[in-house]
């Protein structure tokens, strides 16, 4: 949950930038656009599973030179 309070003289514009700036680094728009449509378990193993492997054979890549 993200709390802003408003400082002494503070105009809108510059309370809600901060506070988009809150919410953006607590992760919340990420979770909400990861949970906007439903994924499978398959689905959501198969992504899993194709970022390992792009991890292993970049790390193999960086190994090699």
């Amino acid at each position: 949950m993200v709390k802003l309070t408003l400082r002494e003289k503070e105009n809108i514009q510059d309370a809600v930038r901060r506070f988009r700036k809150l919410v953006e680094r607590s992760g919340i728009k990420k979770e909400m656009r990861r949970r906007e449509n439903y994924e499978k378990p398959s689905e959501i193993k198969r992504r899993a599973r194709l970022r390992a492997e792009r991890r292993s054979s970049r790390a193999a890549r960086m190994a090699v030179r």
